[in-house]
């Protein structure tokens, strides 16, 4: 049998590639290995290796590499220390491929080390275009790739220009609508998870048969000095709004540490009663939350690609989906008060989207799963021309 690895480095990242790990699972041609790095097993951020192991995966090795701080130089040392676990344990293992997921630091240190070291490298979600060292990041870790399973058809043809090869290609849909997609047969949140939102988080009592914002924003990296002035923005549009606010915690990435404090500046200064906090979220609980929101609000890809599955309402505000495809579920704004508080305004009215399977329809892990069991690739050094 091959051996194949998967490396995951959040919880989101786990969310992303959960139907592909289902279906290589159950493959009689190859030997799963998962690697867990990064966020993906701190505590802050939602450690997410006892889920991996409740859904009835193994977990190879985990790999604390994540180097927390207020700087932008923690994601190059974080990325540093993902390369120097990697290599020596692709060096043990010695797989036939290794997947990698997205656009992220530990991403890019999965790429490098599997290249470096002659693996074939299979890349999802790539060619994508959203602005910010993301993006960056996303067509590097493209071109280091030998095998692509991208989530849209622009994603595709983009892969095609930048010189890879169209028979390595395979546009199959978004894992993560995989996983929306089975949330949702049961779309209202169950006493257990109503339970879980009541007695986590901290701020004010939310009812949720009751209208309400979900809001989700994250640091955009290439705006590192800005993150304050930018996070004030919405939270003036916030305490505008006279609606409920449920307010998840910034990721891990440079600048979260500012936007963190002005969350708490924001939830000490005076009584709110309209606003509750959490650091993560259960995915199943995220996605039944998108599902009745009355609009989300902040810079998450959730809202440009589950969003558009869903058919939720969205207000993306920044560059930190800059140019990414999207549906007719969004409406863009930039870090201004009054531009954020007109689009809430217009969406709450305009109500729920039909669903836009833009991203795929529900079925990508089993397919992609498939396609890597009878993939045969001797070769890593790539031949096309630009």
């Amino acid at each position: 049998m091959k051996k194949i690895v998967v490396v995951i480095g959040s919880r989101a990242n786990y969310s992303s590639i959960k139907s592909v790990l289902k279906g290589l699972k159950l493959s009689r041609s190859l030997e799963l290995y998962i690697i867990c790095n990064t966020s993906s097993i701190s505590e802050k951020y939602g450690d997410v290796s006892e889920l991996i192991k409740s859904d009835g995966f193994d977990i190879y090795e985990k790999h604390f590499n994540l180097i927390e701080g207020k700087d932008i130089g923690s994601m190059a040392r974080t990325t540093g220390f993902a390369l120097l676990y990697l290599s020596n344990t692709f060096e043990n293992l010695k797989p036939d491929f290794v997947l990698t997921v997205g656009d992220r630091y530990e991403t890019i240190a999965t790429a490098l080390a599997a290249s470096y070291m002659n693996i074939p490298l299979i890349h999802t979600m790539g060619g994508e275009v959203s602005g910010t060292i993301d993006e960056s990041i996303r067509h590097a870790i493209s071109k280091l790739s030998n095998i692509h399973f991208p989530a849209s058809e622009d994603a595709k043809n983009r892969l095609i220009k930048m010189g890879e090869d169209p028979s390595y290609i395979f546009n199959v849909g978004c894992p993560r609508i995989d996983l929306v997609d089975e949330i949702l047969q049961s779309s209202l949140l169950t006493k257990d998870e109503i339970d879980f939102l009541q007695t986590n988080g901290v701020g004010a009592h939310l009812t949720f048969d009751n209208p309400f914002i979900l809001v989700s924003q994250h640091p955009v990296t290439t705006e590192f000095d800005k993150q304050k002035k930018n996070i004030r923005s919405t939270i003036s549009a916030l305490d505008s709004v006279n609606i409920p606010k449920l307010v998840l915690w910034p990721n891990s990435d440079a600048g979260t540490d500012a936007i963190a404090q002005e969350y708490r500046i924001w939830r000490e200064n005076g009584p709110r009663t309209d606003v509750r906090f959490y650091k993560n979220l259960p995915i199943n609980i995220y996605v039944k939350l998108m599902n009745i929101t009355k609009c989300l609000v902040g810079n998450s890809s959730s809202g440009i690609r589950e969003g558009a599955f869903i058919g939720t309402p969205v207000v993306n505000i920044g560059s930190r989906q800059h140019n990414r495809e999207c549906g007719r579920n969004v409406i863009h704004v930039d870090y201004d008060s009054s531009e954020i508080i007109n689009a809430i305004s217009e969406q709450l009215k305009k109500g729920k989207y039909d669903s836009d399977s833009i991203y795929g329809s529900g079925n990508a892990g089993t397919r992609i799963s498939e396609i890597i069991s009878d993939l045969e690739l001797d070769n890593v050094q790539k031949n096309i021309g630009y």
